[in-house]
């Protein structure tokens, strides 16, 4: 790419991450902070893990894409062992995905045993498991199925010459066999099939309820599919966002490297990294719960700041209230924060 594209592609990259890492620290706060009771349903609770996934890639994911294309001489099982943090963080998302689709299904379709079922402790062993078999996944490469041949005998050759390593690139290390017949196909694609089919028995279980319901329970269904309908759309920009750079490397393994331009590469890095960045928004756009939060958290912010620039009025009230709060709980009361 000329010097301005590159200079373009960086400043989008910094934008994305900035993004990626308050919108998703906003999410976590949401669930975690603004509405605690939430941590006990096991779907925020896999919404909690998609956001910290989003939140690394624009902690650790975006600066790497940047760093892994050219810019930094590292060993070759440095270089891999960086690259493989971001297939990680990938997997989660696509696993925290998945986890989520499952749970609703399984609360649709057996109410009765699904509270028995999905305990708070079960959700969060489903959150390691997911975390644990990204991590697997992910750094599958580093136990063999790598591509640094021409990396290792260009460090071995530089070494030799001088004590700077080869540049490190993503492509150098990383099998495009493996991108696209193990990551793609395997790890990508199959969950999104299985997301879709799960979320289509999902809609027509909920359409045939609908007709059939009293007006009481079409309350509850109606806020069941709102919810539905939201995760579908995180589901389906994802699976927007990501699949355009898939289907590049694709092109790249069988075409050779002209089928594919270093700026139309870019842009699909670029939107696969926005993917991260969208999701907190399609949150606050289409979730109560988390909209509720996000107003609270909101006001508590404008409060304090009111408070430090020395209104002494409302810090008077921040501490009656605390007062207030301190004087029910000790009454054996529950008061709401």
């Amino acid at each position: 790419m000329t010097d301005w594209s590159w200079v373009a592609y960086t400043v989008l990259e910094v934008l994305i991450a900035i993004s990626c890492f308050l919108g998703n620290a906003l999410v976590v706060c949401a669930v975690c902070i603004g509405i605690r009771d939430s941590l006990r349903e096991p779907t925020f609770c896999f919404l909690v893990s998609l956001a910290v996934a989003d939140f690394l890639v624009g902690v650790a994911a975006v600066p790497l894409a940047v760093l892994l294309d050219g810019w930094v001489s590292v060993t070759p099982d440095l270089c891999l062992l960086l690259s493989c943090v971001v297939l990680v963080l990938t997997q989660a998302s696509v696993l925290s995905l998945l986890a989520i689709s499952v749970d609703r299904y399984l609360r649709l379709h057996i109410p009765l045993r699904y509270k028995a079922l999905a305990t708070q402790r079960r959700t969060w062993m489903a959150v390691s498991v997911c975390w644990t078999l990204s991590c697997i996944l992910g750094f599958t490469p580093l136990f063999g199925w790598r591509n640094y041949s021409s990396l290792t005998s260009d460090f071995t050759n530089t070494s030799s010459s001088s004590s700077i390593s080869p540049p490190c690139t993503f492509l150098s290390v990383i099998s495009l066999p493996f991108m696209v017949y193990f990551n793609f196909l395997g790890c990508v694609m199959a969950p999104l099939l299985v997301m879709t089919l799960l979320y289509t028995q999902i809609f027509r279980s909920l359409q045939g309820r609908l007709k059939e319901s009293c007006p009481q329970a079409k309350a509850s269904l109606l806020r069941e599919k709102r919810l539905a309908c939201s995760l579908a759309l995180v589901l389906i920009l994802f699976a927007g966002c990501w699949i355009p750079l898939h289907l590049m490397n694709c092109l790249l393994l069988f075409q050779g490297p002209q089928a594919v331009t270093r700026g139309t590469l870019y842009t699909g890095i670029l939107l696969s990294h926005a993917n991260s960045a969208v999701n907190p928004v399609v949150y606050a756009c289409r979730i109560p719960k988390i909209q509720q939060a996000y107003s609270q958290i909101w006001r508590r912010f404008i409060v304090r700041l009111n408070c430090c620039h020395g209104d002494k009025q409302v810090c008077q009230s921040i501490k009656s209230s605390r007062a207030n709060h301190i004087e029910t709980c000790g009454s054996g009361g529950k008061s709401t924060p």
